[in-house]
């Protein structure tokens, strides 16, 4: 039965640091990359379907990325899509290709960025410390049930508390590297 509660933490708090590396990753840098454009959706046909299912996405340096639609009615489609996103891209179409050109990023936007990444990273900690109470809880329970010994429940918290530890100083590692892809210029 512990076991299974520490299994489940442990499952929880790396689903926690998952999400934060993807959140992480829509925040932008100077760097083109395709991942970018993951999360815009474009209508194809009356369904709503991410960028890179209805066209190929590349890079064509390391400042510009080319979308080019499998079919050539969805460019104005997809074109509006990525100006209407929140990522401030200003794309510009030149036949049946659209070329995304990365801003470059001011120092004000970076200190901004960074804010927002620290706010997710502090969100990532959050969700590990509830997995943590959450497990704690159940152990609790579990005490009160007379269904583990002290000295078990005691092991089974101290192991939880590894695990958090353990999770926050991944969280903290990400964000500092997050950071210093941020302040790179």
């Amino acid at each position: 039965m512990i076991a299974e509660i520490k299994k489940g933490a442990e499952q929880k708090m790396a689903k926690s640091i998952d999400t934060l590396k993807l959140d992480l990753g829509k925040v932008r840098t100077g760097r083109a990359h395709a991942g970018l454009l993951d999360h815009i959706m474009v209508d194809y046909y009356g369904t709503m379907t991410s960028v890179p299912k209805v066209a190929n996405v590349t890079l064509a340096d390391a400042r510009t990325i080319t979308v080019q639609p499998w079919e050539k009615k969805l460019v104005p489609a997809i074109e509006k899509a990525i100006r209407d996103s929140d990522l401030g891209l200003n794309p510009a179409t030149s036949g049946d290709m659209i070329r995304v050109p990365m801003p470059a990023l001011t120092e004000e936007r970076r200190r901004d960025l960074i804010k927002v990444v620290r706010h997710e990273a502090e969100n990532a900690r959050v969700a590990v410390r509830n997995v943590r109470r959450d497990a704690n809880e159940h152990l609790k329970k579990l005490l009160k049930e007379h269904k583990v010994a002290e000295d078990d429940e005691r092991r089974a918290q101290e192991d939880i508390q590894k695990l958090t530890d353990r999770s926050v100083a991944e969280i903290d590692r990400i964000l500092h590297a997050k950071e210093a892809e941020l302040l790179a210029v």
